[in-house]
């Protein structure tokens, strides 16, 4: 796929710091925590909010925390190591056994499809398989992401760092950064479970190129 946007890392990562409230808003929403943008913004700042519950307040500060680590450690080698950690942050308070792969099955909601059992070395082989293959820093990105959603390997959370694991390629290479809207979040699930049933990517892969990567042209 032709980049959407032409930045340089560092373009990349300031763009991220600046947004990054409205990433995580839009990403804990993404996960059915109806958390607002303001109350987002008071959370991440450290203050007090009402009418949520311990678990969305702590899946907010979760994301806040796997976010800095990202932007932190970005030229740090993607593998399945390095997803571990990170997960290990943003479930750190609300995922069971956050950066361990699960050992039990699970169900997906909206299908009868179940994802098989995660293996360490098959993973950690798809996940250098996307990154050495013959495509675009866009295309890598993309894979990634969808790969993550669809491997399961963790007991909750996949969505999340397949997200947060897609923008740390997205970042590293200036390609902007992935996140799905509110309006189109009925759709995207409609094409997720399309995706689970299916394993044919195409329409997921161009929704989210056409709906979901936002950046800047800087000046230069």
């Amino acid at each position: 796929m032709e980049p959407k946007y032409n930045m340089t890392q560092k373009e990349n990562v300031f763009l991220a710091k600046r947004n990054i409230v409205d990433y995580i808003w839009k990403s804990a929403n993404l996960e059915g925590i109806g958390v607002t943008y303001p109350d987002t913004q008071a959370i991440y700042n450290g203050m007090s909010v009402s009418g949520y519950t311990i678990e969305d307040i702590n899946a907010v500060n979760d994301l806040k925390y796997a976010w800095q680590f990202l932007l932190e450690h970005m030229n740090e080698k993607t593998d399945l190591a390095f997803i571990k950690k990170v997960h290990m942050l943003l479930g750190k308070y609300t995922v069971i056994n956050a950066g361990v792969l699960r050992q039990d099955e699970v169900r997906i909601g909206g299908t009868d499809w179940t994802p098989e059992l995660p293996d360490e070395n098959k993973a950690e082989s798809e996940i250098q398989y996307i990154l050495g293959a013959n495509t675009s820093p866009l295309d890598k990105a993309l894979d990634m992401t969808l790969y993550l959603m669809r491997a399961q390997l963790f007991y909750d959370g996949n969505k999340r760092i397949a997200m947060l694991i897609g923008n740390k390629i997205m970042i590293e290479n200036g390609q902007g950064i992935l996140s799905v809207i509110q309006k189109d979040i009925k759709e995207f699930y409609k094409l997720l479970v399309s995706y689970y049933e299916t394993n044919q990517n195409s329409e997921l892969k161009q929704f989210l190129y056409d709906n979901c990567i936002d950046g800047m042209n800087f000046s230069v």
